[in-house]
């Protein structure tokens, strides 16, 4: 897994996707979307695979500057001010570096989430949440997600976290429980077995 890829794509996330749609609207929310991820209200952008994708413009990504990519799409660059502490900590300046095969990679895990979170709570709508980069629900206080890896563990990875701290053999990380994607044949079933253990 390419760190740089990640913290980029984290990156567009929080600058190009939820930054503007923050200072339209004041959400910062965003969702998958087929190949990728996108807005949920104005503006209408999206990420598909290695290009924001704006209308009917597909704009390439790597190697450009946040704010390049910005200006060529008619928005501000930056980050929801004053929303959260933590995110990618990356400036509209930097360059945006995406390994083809390590963005194929983590969007494929996004529309795994997606879909396992839908499967698994059908009635809530997943949140690609732009300060922890990862798609999620919560449901009687415990959060089910799926990230594309983090400090924690450098690899795709879905997570239970209650609210409140379990204890048990389920529990194997400081917030709940977490398995890398390629040890999951059944994200679902994980989120299942998650609820199971927390009750």
């Amino acid at each position: 897994m390419t760190d740089g890829t990640r913290r980029s794509l984290h990156g567009v996330a929080e600058l190009l996707l939820a930054g503007p749609q923050y200072r339209a609207t004041g959400k910062i929310r965003l969702r998958v979307t087929p190949g990728g991820f996108g807005t949920v209200l104005e503006p209408d952008l999206r990420v598909a695979g290695t290009e924001l994708v704006v209308g009917e413009r597909r704009i390439s990504l790597p190697g450009r500057t946040f704010a390049e990519v910005a200006a060529d799409a008619g928005i501000e660059a930056g980050a929801p001010e004053g929303v959260y502490a933590d995110g990618s900590g990356v400036a509209p300046g930097e360059t945006i570096d995406l390994d083809p095969a390590t963005t194929g990679e983590i969007l494929a895990a996004y529309a795994a989430g997606d879909a396992a979170l839908r499967a698994f709570a059908p009635g809530v709508e997943p949140v690609l949440w732009p300060e922890h980069f990862d798609v999620a629900v919560t449901v009687d206080e415990i959060n089910y997600g799926v990230s594309p890896g983090d400090g924690y563990l450098g690899e795709p990875y879905a997570y239970v976290g209650p609210h409140r701290p379990r204890r048990g053999p389920f529990w194997t990380a400081p917030f709940g429980a977490a398995r890398p994607l390629r040890e999951l044949p059944d994200i679902a079933g994980f989120f299942a077995a998650g609820r199971a253990a927390a009750a």
